[in-house]
């Protein structure tokens, strides 16, 4: 076993910084991987209330110390990174094309934000005792122990940082455009709110070359941020703008008939309905940020052929997409390296958090 040190949350809002142990020998197809950066996002706060100890965190990369006899396409010395929604490559969802939603491995099937598809429990160990890893990768820690199916190998020039927050934010976003609403170029595109996920969605529309991309937020200088990633239009909203309605007759005036594609980023249940306003007839809306509460729609919004669409990570196929990705960023299409703002030790998580909720960072990352 090896000596980690890892943000552990309780599970009824808090959290500390405590050393744990880790399994140092490798397993079947287990990987023991030294987490070199971890990122940073509003998921991993929100564990800290999921009802049991875990080792926190769901972004990251590092470098393969070891691994299990099984493993047949990573090495020592491998830089990889962690993707969370770790697929089987058997059940009827992976054959199926949808990796994310592999109903083996799948957080969503599993419903308690812990995927199956780990390593051993018993390979990381707090004051003696088996603590689980979130979704089933807890990277937050410097080392884990995971599963061969839960790494991406790196294969471009990459800081780790920038390599880190491929996982989750920029994977949701820019697969949101690409794999999910398949943006047409020359199109045009709204994206309500302008944190980690919308910046993603803001460059994945800038890269499929849409005409026209508007962001609206109340933040003025997230939307100035918006700019630098593509935004060609700002809608600064104001917060008693129920529905953003009023946001929407702009962005009416902007495009003659209402968008073809609008994003929401904002994760506020209020706005679920909100890109259904901003898109013309037979246009479709997309539901970024994972609102999981009960919202009320009026139907008329849905009027006429408009299409509205829920979807998880970006339909991501990690093998494929993340390795994109990387060529995107080596191509200098994709901006990551100015999207890590700030980054942090991990005796600094409690800053780290509040920086984000007053939306001080593009990404903040816990560096070790």
């Amino acid at each position: 076993m090896i000596h980690s040190k890892a943000a552990i949350a309780d599970g009824i809002g808090n959290f500390s910084i405590q050393s744990i142990l880790v399994d140092d020998t490798p397993n079947g197809d287990e990987v023991l991987v030294q987490i070199r950066a971890a990122g940073i996002c509003h998921t991993d706060w929100d564990s800290l209330s999921w009802g049991k100890p875990l080792i926190m965190g769901h972004e990251g990369a590092g470098i393969v110390k070891k691994v299990g006899p099984r493993v047949t396409s990573l090495k020592e010395g491998d830089s990889v990174i962690l993707n969370w929604a770790i697929p089987c490559y058997q059940c009827f969802a992976c054959q199926e094309g949808n990796q994310h939603l592999c109903e083996v491995n799948s957080a969503v099937i599993a419903g308690n934000k812990v995927s199956h598809g780990h390593a051993r429990l018993e390979g990381s160990k707090l004051n003696g005792a088996p603590v689980e890893r979130s979704f089933s990768i807890g990277t937050i820690s410097e080392y884990t122990l995971v599963r061969e199916a839960a790494c991406v190998k790196i294969t471009v020039e990459i800081p780790f940082p920038s390599a880190a927050i491929i996982s989750c934010g920029v994977m949701t976003g820019f697969g949101s455009v690409v794999n999910v609403a398949k943006v047409k170029a020359g199109s045009s595109v709204v994206v309500l709110g302008s944190g980690g996920v919308g910046l993603n969605v803001i460059q994945g529309a800038r890269i499929s070359k849409a005409s026209k991309i508007i962001v609206i937020d109340i933040n003025p200088s997230r939307l100035e941020m918006a700019k630098k990633y593509g935004a060609t239009h700002t809608i600064l909203a104001a917060k008693d703008d129920v529905g953003l309605l009023e946001a929407a007759s702009k962005v009416k005036m902007l495009t003659e008939r209402g968008a073809d594609y609008a994003f929401e980023c904002t994760a506020i249940p209020s706005l679920g309905a909100a890109p259904l306003a901003m898109i013309r007839n037979a246009g479709m809306a997309v539901q970024v940020s994972g609102i999981e509460q009960e919202i009320t729609i009026d139907m008329r919004l849905f009027e006429w052929d408009k299409i509205y669409v829920n979807p998880l990570y970006g339909k991501a196929r990690p093998q494929i997409d993340f390795r994109i990705l990387q060529e995107l960023y080596a191509k200098g299409d994709l901006l990551l390296d100015q999207m890590v703002t700030q980054t942090y030790n991990i005796d600094q998580l409690h800053k780290a958090f509040s920086d984000m909720h007053v939306g001080l960072n593009a990404k903040g990352v816990i560096v070790f």
